[in-house]
């Protein structure tokens, strides 16, 4: 059997790329975009071993929770490594074939995506001194800005969806009976997941993947290509359209389309979300809604900041980017293209709308900043709910951007 290529995933840090609030409390490797992570294809992929992760020190100590992997500590005892960056979603093929003194930089960003080096190298790698030997890669692989989870979902959830469908399947699975199946595409249902009577599983256009211990209650339908993640639960007569990955942990209902959970978030009532990401400890009130197209059919444009630059963000479609911890209240409507912060509280008459700041506690009374101590007790409720008790790394780094805020 051939040796498995050690892999070093780092952290660039290009004033050019702006990734909140998907990055606020994970590094870029651990944003879930289709089923997995960036992290987690890697280490599904038997050709790889990964060996450690090199992150910022702001990032250390949560990121050795999060991943249970060596951080900042570059392998020493190995001929050659693999570097990956984290924001790369999906390795190209070619990455897996470098050879010791070759890289590969996207050519719209000449931001290095990978490159093989002895450990001697690697920090000279990293400080912008690539091998000799480098090709460019045509096309976006890099993810800079937050809209580009919605630029990588399809490529990335085809991609998850046909290895699920294979892995799950090899330990068995059985389709329930009361359940409603469409279509010829991968209907793969883990045996610990539970599917109730009035289920309807469309896979005319794409493979359905529940995954285990999930439920899918009564009346839910389905629609491939979808992917519901451990634990979580798709609620009474919730519509879920292709496209859509749900994380860990959450609780789902309404009309869902094309969007991505992190994971530990409530959209448990009706609504309509579209084309968009939401982070953990999210909960959308009842009745919560977004646009994901604009009345003219054009280009969505949006801004990485609350007051920063217009941007086109190359999609027709494009709902929300909901940063962690945010919370709506009843029938809050969420506009085409918006970016909410991290820790946002939502409870205003007017549509949400545009790139707004982590920590709002925003009303019809107008904006102010959510006091600390009260967003930490809202915190630790809502986790506790789960039975999740945030570790001291994680209290930390929410303090520093409450801080920064």
């Amino acid at each position: 059997m051939t040796p498995r290529q050690p892999v070093l995933v780092f952290e660039d840090h290009h004033e050019s790329v702006a990734l909140a609030p998907l990055t606020d409390l994970r590094a870029s490797f651990l944003v879930r975009i289709g089923a997995f992570s960036g992290l987690e294809r890697l280490q599904l992929d038997d050709r790889v071993r990964v060996a450690g992760v090199l992150v910022a020190s702001s990032h250390a100590e949560l990121t050795r929770e999060q991943c249970r992997l060596p951080v900042n500590e570059p392998p020493t005892d190995v001929p050659g490594v693999l570097l990956v960056n984290g924001r790369c979603p999906l390795l190209p093929e070619a990455a897996l074939h470098l050879k010791r003194g070759e890289a590969i930089i996207e050519g719209s960003s000449a931001h290095l995506i990978a490159a093989h080096v002895a450990p001697e190298d690697i920090r000279p790698t990293l400080d912008a001194h690539h091998p000799a030997s480098t090709r460019v890669h045509d096309g976006r692989v890099l993810i800079s800005r937050p809209w580009h989870v919605r630029s990588f979902r399809d490529e990335c959830l085809s991609h998850d969806l046909h290895h699920l469908a294979r892995a799950i399947a090899g330990v068995g699975t059985r389709l329930p009976a009361p359940a409603i199946a469409i279509g010829d595409r991968p209907v793969v249902i883990a045996h610990t997941a539970t599917v109730l009577p009035g289920v309807v599983l469309d896979a005319e256009h794409g493979a359905i993947v529940v995954d285990d211990s999930a439920t899918i209650r009564p009346g839910a339908v389905l629609i491939g290509p979808c992917y519901v993640g451990p634990h979580s639960t798709v609620l009474e007569r919730a519509t879920i359209r292709p496209g859509t990955s749900i994380g860990p942990w959450c609780k789902v209902n309404g009309e869902v389309g094309g969007t991505t959970f992190q994971g530990f978030a409530n959209k448990a009532h009706d609504g309509y979300l579209g084309d968009s990401w939401v982070g953990e400890w999210v909960n959308l009130g009842a009745g919560t809604t977004n646009s994901n197209l604009l009345n003219t059919y054009s280009e969505t444009i949006a801004c990485v900041t609350p007051n920063g630059r217009h941007e086109r963000t190359g999609e027709q479609f494009l709902g929300a980017v909901i940063g962690d911890h945010v919370k709506t209240a009843i029938c809050s409507r969420i506009m085409t293209a918006s970016v909410l912060g991290t820790g946002g509280m939502y409870a205003t008459t007017a549509a949400i709308s545009g790139t707004t700041r982590s920590f709002v506690w925003a009303t019809d009374e107008g904006s102010r900043t959510y006091r600390a101590d009260k967003f930490l007790d809202v915190m630790q409720s809502a986790m506790a709910r789960r039975k999740v008790t945030p570790s001291a790394a994680y209290v930390a780094r929410v303090r520093s951007l409450l801080d920064a805020g």
